[in-house]
């Protein structure tokens, strides 16, 4: 009789240990994948972790943030149809100068949570660590785990971006879906594929809804990069280029489509322009009137908002924010192509320096050329290729560190660091010894980058972790400072105040950091005139200055710059109740010039209060005439006296118009010390009425 033997399968011979214990899915994200070293996953982990709980450590401090944009918010998280144009109150009579899509999803997160500042700020603290994980993965794919550690490090560091990751601005969106559109575009390159590169249009065309034409300073080197170097044929490649178009056009302009269809009377005014229309906004003001200078209805303009030229980025106003890393960053990424210079024209190393070295020299010319309105906060659209270029570049340049390419370029970036900082931080006396010890560290490291293939393998990692520390420090100690306090109002900047020229301040110079933002919650009280913005639900009497050319109208505290232009003030509770009664009567409980001054009764009473002029009072929205039908229709309560800079540079004289024109015909009322006009009380004569019923002749 034959024998049978049994030969068991393969997978019963030598069974892995998943076979009897399968990791569990927190287990996996925990190990990540099987090629990675062990401490690659928990050390990002971390990263993200740690990022996280920084940028939401004193967020409430930051109380309302930008009053312009959080009014917009509080309006969509009650009508829908305000939240689809970005309408500034409920009720719609104007929108903010923007597209809508940052407001979409502070607006959905305060329908869920409520209206707080958390609510509103929550969402760009995750935009911020979301951005820090994509940075990491651009890197870590294609230069392995440390090399995306480090990028992710630079860009959670940076301190604009630890601003702005905090802060209810458009940037942090924006910053967002460049990051994606990038971070796409490199795969798309990689696997050839069309499919891929029209998520990038996707995610530009969403960029465009977030922050118009800014988003296309990164597109020429997209399209660059995939034309050049995708792994697939020349028709193949140029398919995908036109699919990445139409997706880009059609994901931006259904909105723009839907809003110049809509008739002008069935919609909000289109802020920030001067004929209601978007296209007009796009191309003029928020397009080439900030190239140029001629933005009609603007507050300045030209060098009212600092010199331009080529070192701008480094001089004392944006210096600080951004350009840490900048001199580094440019000269990893020429060696980085220079070492890749013979590499197949597939090469997806080289074709990320081309996407994300583009995006940093383009940008960075523009922003450094445009005569227009300019904030240092811009910035923060150069941190994403900044981190990237210092991540992948040195770890290039590592790979190379025993051939004098590759031990120049480490020792050259090294020694660029810690001289930059130490100048950078020279320009502040907040932090004594910081900056002596960044440039001897940075300079310690060049040093010794230069013998790097002759020291002992045991001080490589120290010698490397010096290089890592000393160009971290300085960004590091200014994100610090910057967790440490409030900001609100619509001009800040990062870190201390340098007192240089445009430093974050009006134009000119000075900073308005934290000007004295309303309290999310349990506002109306005594709260101060700071410069510090007041926390969550405080309501104390501040005893720090106020922001600079603001004054505070009796009964509304922690008053704007520039006659509230720049930021927002709180209503008392007196205020409050005065505007809420009787609320359901009226369209809009007031009227006030200029959208911070409007913001301010708005998100003190969760009412709608009618923007007039819009964000500068200089929008001819509404016309005198509409105002007088508005009046004589009993849809507005009050008119809030004073504010605004209607007119300004070009703009409508409309605001003005109304004022007179109100001061004329109603009864001038005393709340709590602020002076407003009771619409529905036509004048009889020179009196003025107090909110006890006194008239005062």
């Amino acid at each position: 009789m034959d024998t049978m033997t049994f030969t068991p399968p393969p997978a019963a011979a030598a069974a892995p240990r998943s076979a009897t214990s399968p990791p569990t899915r927190l287990a996996r994200l925990w190990r990540g994948p099987d090629t990675d070293p062990r401490w690659a996953r928990p050390a990002l982990l971390g990263l993200l972790l740690v990022t996280a709980l920084a940028y939401l450590w004193n967020l409430s401090a930051n109380g309302w943030a930008n009053s312009f944009y959080s009014a917009a918010v509080q309006a969509g998280s009650q009508s829908w149809s305000a939240l689809f144009y970005g309408a500034s109150d409920a009720a719609g009579s104007i929108t903010v100068d923007k597209p809508p899509a940052s407001l979409w999803v502070m607006a959905l997160s305060v329908r869920l949570f409520g209206l707080s500042s958390w609510s509103i700020l929550v969402p760009q603290v995750l935009m911020g660590v979301a951005s820090v994980g994509l940075v990491h993965a651009s890197v870590k794919r294609h230069w392995g785990a440390g090399a995306g550690l480090l990028a992710g490090a630079v860009l959670a560091l940076t301190p604009v971006a630890v601003l702005m990751f905090r802060f209810n601005n458009p940037d942090a969106l924006l910053v967002l879906l460049m990051t994606a559109a990038a971070w796409a575009t490199v795969h798309a390159i990689e696997r050839g594929s069309v499919r891929w590169f029209a998520l990038v249009g996707a995610l530009v065309g969403l960029g465009f809804l977030t922050k118009t034409l800014q988003v296309l300073l990164v597109v020429p080197f997209l399209g660059i990069a995939f034309l050049v170097a995708a792994d697939t044929t020349l028709r193949r490649r140029a398919v995908g280029s036109l699919v990445g178009v139409a997706t880009m056009l059609l994901t931006a302009g259904w909105w723009v489509a839907i809003v110049e269809l809509v008739p002008a009377s069935m919609r909000p005014y289109i802020g920030g322009s001067q004929t209601n229309s978007f296209l007009e906004l796009t191309f003029g003001y928020n397009g080439l009137g900030r190239i140029n200078g001629d933005e009609t209805g603007s507050v300045g303009g030209g060098n009212g908002w600092g010199q331009t030229g080529l070192l701008r980025m480094f001089e004392s106003g944006s210096g600080g924010q951004i350009s840490w890393l900048i001199p580094s960053a440019l000269v990893l990424l020429a060696v980085g192509l220079w070492l890749r210079g013979r590499a197949p024209r597939t090469d997806v190393r080289r074709a990320a320096y081309l996407v994300w070295g583009g995006w940093l020299l383009v940008t960075m010319l523009v922003f450094s050329f445009m005569a227009g309105i300019f904030h240092d906060y811009y910035t923060v659209a150069l941190a994403p290729a900044v981190a990237v270029l210092v991540g992948a570049g040195a770890a290039e340049a590592w790979e190379r560190r025993e051939d004098s390419v590759g031990s120049v370029a480490l020792a050259v970036a090294s020694a660029a660091a810690g001289v930059w900082g130490f100048i950078l931080l020279s320009r502040t006396t907040d932090y004594g010894w910081l900056r002596v010890a960044v440039l001897a560290a940075g300079l310690a490291a060049a040093l010794m980058l230069l013998v790097i293939a002759r020291v002992h393998h045991r001080a490589v990692p120290v010698i490397a972790a010096v290089a890592i520390i000393a160009g971290l420090a300085g960004p590091a100690a200014y994100s610090a400072t910057t967790l440490s306090q409030g900001y609100s109002g619509s001009i800040i900047t990062a870190g201390p105040s340098t007192g240089g020229p445009g430093g974050g301040g009006a134009p000119g110079g000075g900073s308005l950091r934290a000007g004295a933002g309303a309290p999310p919650q349990g506002a109306g009280g005594t709260g101060g005139t700071g410069t510090t913005a007041p926390s969550q639900g405080a309501g104390g009497t501040g005893t720090t200055a106020p922001s600079q050319g603001g004054t505070t109208a009796p009964g509304r505290t922690g008053g704007g710059g520039m006659g509230g232009l720049l930021d927002a003030s709180t209503p008392s509770t007196e205020v409050v109740a005065a505007l809420s009664a009787d609320a359901d009567s009226y369209t809009w409980v007031a009227a006030a010039i200029g959208s911070q001054n409007a913001a301010g009764l708005q998100l003190g009473t969760e009412l709608p209060v009618m923007a007039i002029g819009g964000f500068n009072g200089s929008d001819p929205s509404p016309t005198l005439e509409q105002f007088q039908q508005y009046v004589e229709d009993g849809e507005i309560h009050y008119f809030a006296a004073g504010g605004g800079m209607s007119g300004g540079m070009g703009g409508s004289g409309t605001g003005s118009q109304i004022s007179t024109w109100v001061q004329e015909n109603f009864t001038e009322v005393t709340i709590d010390g602020s002076t407003f006009y009771d619409l529905t009380q036509p004048a009889s004569s020179s009196t003025t009425t107090t909110t006890d019923g006194a008239s005062n002749v």
